[in-house]
């Protein structure tokens, strides 16, 4: 068991509340595993490193513990909880479900431009992955999924995606170490369908992309089965 490492300052000219600043920034250190399965978390603690009060804080906790990402125990600590193999299945059956409809709209609307567009953002991931990169990878991964759903007219489908993909995400991250050139080829492959306009071809390219979930579970259970 480990306790909360330092945490950076939160943008205090920002608009978005400080609760929400708390929020994002304790989930995207949960998803990548920067604060991995049995961290420790103070309250007390995180308010002081942030600079904020505690209701913030306090906010963002339950939040994180309605999504199942923190498990908070009144006179006893607060932790960042096991990777869960049913909320990683749950999250894939709403992502793919998603995902293969998207595709479907988006081989039908996407023209030049945002192909091009799409283009930039996978030399963008190439670059990521040849430098080690994984949470610039991860986040370029998010961008090339996020401009499909928006340059679809679909942008309301990404928002749901993300609310409930965030399981998928701990594991995912966790096989960037192996996983990464496979990825970059099944983004390409999903491009390429795009640009044929084959709305099937690019359905069933995203579901194989996501598909491999099943074996990266897997993988992690014999590999690092203290995260589960």
């Amino acid at each position: 068991m480990s306790t909360s490492p330092l945490l950076p300052s939160l943008d205090t000219q920002h608009p978005r509340s400080m609760a929400d600043q708390v929020f994002d920034l304790l989930y995207d250190r949960i998803i990548n595993l920067t604060l991995p399965p049995g961290t420790k978390l103070s309250e007390a603690e995180v308010a002081t490193q942030l600079g904020v009060s505690r209701q913030p804080v306090r906010d963002a906790f339950y939040r994180l513990s309605q999504l199942g990402f923190i498990q908070i125990r009144p006179q006893r600590a607060t932790t960042v909880t096991p990777i869960s193999k049913d909320a990683i299945m749950q999250a894939y059956f709403i992502r793919s479900a998603l995902e293969e409809a998207t595709m479907r709209v988006a081989a039908q609307k996407l023209d030049t431009s945002h192909f091009a567009a799409l283009q930039d953002v996978l030399a963008l991931q190439e670059n990521a992955m040849h430098l080690d990169d994984k949470t610039g990878f991860h986040a370029l991964d998010d961008q090339f999924h996020h401009d499909i759903c928006t340059y679809a007219g679909l942008g309301f489908g990404w928002t749901l995606i993300k609310d409930n993909k965030g399981h998928m995400d701990r594991a995912r991250y966790l096989s960037l170490s192996f996983g990464a050139p496979r990825v970059l080829t099944e983004h390409h492959d999903i491009l390429i369908a795009l640009k044929a306009r084959d709305s099937d071809r690019a359905a069933a390219a995203v579901k194989h992309h996501l598909g491999h979930i099943g074996q990266i579970i897997d993988w992690l259970q014999v590999n690092q089965p203290e995260v589960f």
